[in-house]
């Protein structure tokens, strides 16, 4: 069973930047879809971007031209570059593969 580690959360300011990593324990390049989630206190878990193993990728809407995922095949590595944070950032972030394997989520916070 794949098992997800989650890091790089934290506080930043509006406007600031943070970078989330996630590693696996299985190697990843067989792994078409990785994706990053997010759920906020009181709200449903979210889908924030998505990537398969040919780098196609998706965003929502809410962070297209902000936030960037990118995978790195040979060090079983999931990232997700988040710049211009805004405080509807602050919320507890998930690395997912294949919408079936979980992490624990890494907490981010971005205050005003």
């Amino acid at each position: 069973q794949v098992q997800l580690v989650e890091s790089g959360g934290g506080s930043v300011e509006a406007g600031g930047s943070l970078r989330l990593s996630c590693l696996s324990s299985e190697r990843i390049y067989s792994i078409n879809d990785m994706s990053w989630y997010r759920q906020a206190p009181g709200k449903e878990r979210e889908l924030v971007a998505a990537i398969r193993s040919g780098s196609s990728t998706y965003y929502a809407d809410a962070v297209k031209g902000r936030f960037t995922i990118s995978r790195d095949n040979f060090k079983n590595m999931l990232y997700l570059q988040m710049n211009n944070m805004k405080p509807e950032d602050t919320a507890m972030y998930y690395c997912a593969a294949a919408n079936r394997y979980w992490g624990k989520g890494s907490l981010v916070t971005v205050s005003s």
